[in-house]
């Protein structure tokens, strides 16, 4: 039932920049990883970032080098910084959380409702 709450999205130009974040909401998580995927119209859910606990991080081809990922372990909460953003970024991003709550029950995912970014040329 937890969903995770996301913010940042918003209208910008080619070649401008947005940061996204992510926070879980309450408390009592064990966190392996967050990240981030995107839907564009007409396309399937893509990964565009993730990040470990172990702070390890993986990006999709076509955002490396312009996008970061970055964690912050005392608020719980994941960004993704967007820089030289293009049209084809338009999509809805979503975030990802894997991880489990009250150190029971097995890890699953939890994700965010999605934030909207686009991009005008």
């Amino acid at each position: 039932q937890v969903q995770l709450v996301e913010s940042g999205g918003g209208l910008v130009q080619a070649g401008g920049s947005l940061r996204l974040s992510c926070a879980v909401p309450g408390g009592g998580f064990t966190i392996n990883g967050m990240g981030w995927y995107r839907q564009a119209p007409r396309n399937q859910r893509e990964l565009v970032a993730e990040i470990t606990n172990s702070r390890s991080t993986n990006y999709a081809d076509s955002v490396k080098g312009r996008f970061t990922i970055s964690g912050d372990n005392a608020k719980n909460t994941v960004y993704l910084r967007m820089d030289s953003l293009k049209p084809e970024d338009t999509a809805v991003y979503y975030c990802r959380m894997y991880g489990r709550r009250w150190q029971t029950g097995p890890y699953r995912e939890y994700w965010g409702q999605g934030t909207q970014v686009t991009v005008s040329s």
